[in-house]
């Protein structure tokens, strides 16, 4: 089974950089650089999307799926306190004969 190869912020930014300042081809810098074959236009794609924020890395998230992952905690959050009212209401509203 083979690896895949992974890339760090800063190599893709200086990729991207050659790319724009040396006058080769995409597929040439590719051969060159011995990246896979449509990164470098996918790697240019993200950054014209993302800008200063493309490329986070492991473990780093971009803004807003740091919001996304903040209000998933709070929802589930929640959803328990909810679920804990509920069962109160339900014991305290037995009648005791």
């Amino acid at each position: 089974m083979r690896k895949l190869k992974q890339y760090g912020r800063e190599f893709k930014i200086e990729a991207l950089r050659l790319l724009e300042t040396s006058g080769k081809s995409a597929a040439q810098l590719e051969r060159e650089l011995d990246i896979g074959s449509g990164n470098l236009s996918r790697w240019r794609r993200k950054m014209a999307e993302d800008g200063e924020v493309a490329f986070p890395g492991h473990g780093s998230r971009t803004p807003e799926q740091e919001e996304i992952r903040q209000l998933k905690q709070q929802v589930k959050v929640l959803t328990q306190e909810r679920d804990i009212f509920k069962k109160a209401i339900t014991i305290f509203s037995e009648r005791k004969p």
